[in-house]
């Protein structure tokens, strides 16, 4: 879709410029976030979704805030998860410290509220505060979860709600808001969102543990280690508690664990359990787009979201 491209080689150019420091450090992180990239899977909701409804103002600084709350959360998040690796290099704060990754992240904030003041729409500004707090709140549950081994199909719901849908629903429904579109466009733009990002987020959670480390490029069973709530250990805990409880109260710290629970998944059926899930969430996203016109930039929309379905291989 050459406008689609047009509109993120020109979205790349914009963060280039916007994240400019005098001050090194900064500015070597936050080179090579722009240099990683990423899939840069918001600012393209942000510019299909403007698209499927003819067009809305402001919408280079609707992506451009999005992906700079997604950045700084990354940044932060990599320091509480004391990740190895993020897009193929090393964590930032391994490579320059914490206090110099926190303060970085907060450096994206600041550009992200100098982003937001452009478009002039108080409740766009109200939106990213609400979307701020949930993310804070998601990551802050999905430790007291672990903590307090609360674990859930409800906790579960909330936490890849708060930290991955919010944001992906303001990418989405935030053009409806920009463009003064009320109604069930509206409506269908933020369902949309909110849907495509519990999918992403379950997706991402699955491969954590059956993926293939190769294909992610990371080691698998980060999310376990971590004491980290999934679908899929939430489903072989509530099968297997006896066998599957001390492995995820050990943090799968004996070597052959995360093996143990790969195999239960396969062989017991939870693992295309999971998958169905994922797959009905992702039809339940598509369907929400019916209220909008048949355009190629609605189905680029459905064909985004329709890339979540895992099968097991």
């Amino acid at each position: 879709m050459p406008d689609l491209q047009e509109a993120l080689g020109r979205f790349e150019a914009a963060l280039s410029e916007l994240l400019r420091s005098e001050v090194l450090f900064v500015e070597l992180i936050h080179r090579d976030l722009v240099a990683a990239g990423g899939k840069r899977i918001r600012p393209q909701l942000v510019f299909l979704a403007s698209r499927a409804i003819g067009g809305a103002p402001f919408e280079m600084e609707l992506a451009l805030a999005v992906e700079l709350l997604h950045s700084a959360t990354l940044l932060h998040d990599d320091l509480i998860d004391d990740a190895e690796t993020r897009r193929g290099k090393e964590a930032a704060f391994r490579r320059y410290g914490n206090a110099v990754s926190v303060l970085s992240g907060d450096f994206l904030l600041s550009r992200l509220l100098h982003v937001i003041a452009r478009t002039g729409r108080m409740e766009l500004v109200e939106r990213f505060a609400e979307v701020a707090k949930a993310l804070s709140e998601g990551e802050v549950l999905q430790f007291q979860v672990a903590a307090l081994e609360d674990y859930s199909l409800e906790n579960y719901e909330k936490i890849i709600t708060a930290k991955t849908a919010v944001l992906m629903r303001l990418a989405c429904e935030g053009v409806a808001v920009l463009k003064g579109v009320g109604g069930e466009v509206r409506e269908a733009l933020g369902r949309f969102g909110l849907l495509y990002g519990q999918a992403f987020q379950m997706r991402d959670d699955y491969l954590d543990l059956m993926g293939d480390p190769k294909a992610l490029g990371k080691p698998i069973g980060g999310d376990v280690r971590e004491g980290k709530l999934t679908l899929l250990t939430l489903k072989l805990l509530e099968r297997f508690p006896e066998e599957v409880g001390p492995i995820l109260r050990r943090r799968a710290r004996e070597a052959q664990d995360l093996e143990r629970l790969r195999a239960l998944a396969r062989e017991t059926g939870v693992a295309q359990e999971v998958e169905a899930a994922i797959g009905k969430r992702v039809e339940e996203a598509v369907e929400a787009l019916s209220p909008l016109p048949d355009t190629p930039y609605r189905r680029a929309l459905e064909a985004l979201a329709r890339a979540e379905e895992v099968r097991l291989a």
